[in-house]
């Protein structure tokens, strides 16, 4: 199996390869799976409240428990991130913008598995919906 070291230094030619393929695929895999184990942690943890009998107290689970509904809510989206991602990976077009076309780069991926454009695609994106929101 590739290492993170190998695929950076892989050449550009052998971009998305089967073996490329197949540690982006492992790797959304671990993270999907990591994901699912801190949605169930934080669903656990609001499940079970501790008895408060002090009110400082009570008021430190209220944080913690707006902290853990935050977390359930930003990972859950991720979730379907990291299925198109995979879907990305059967279909043959993972690693390449959706937009351009061209390939989103290796590191980009190792630190991003779910992007879908290429860094320059995604800075304009973000520029715009910044100018917009304003």
């Amino acid at each position: 199996m590739l290492t993170k070291e190998k695929i950076l230094k892989a050449p550009k030619k052998n971009y998305m390869n089967k073996d490329q393929l197949v540690f982006f695929k492992s790797l959304l895999d671990d993270l999907k799976k990591e994901t699912l184990t801190h949605i169930r942690d934080a669903k656990d943890r609001l499940s079970n409240p501790p008895s408060c009998s002090d009110e400082v107290d009570r008021a430190q689970h209220e944080i913690d428990s707006m902290l853990f509904l935050r977390i359930v809510e930003r990972e859950s989206k991720l979730l379907p991130k990291i299925d198109k991602a995979i879907m990305r990976i059967k279909a043959g077009d993972y690693g390449f913008c959706l937009e351009t076309g061209e390939p989103i780069g290796l590191e980009r991926l190792i630190s991003r598995p779910t992007a879908e454009y290429c860094a320059e695609v995604k800075t304009i994106n973000e520029e715009k919906e910044k100018h917009f929101a304003d």
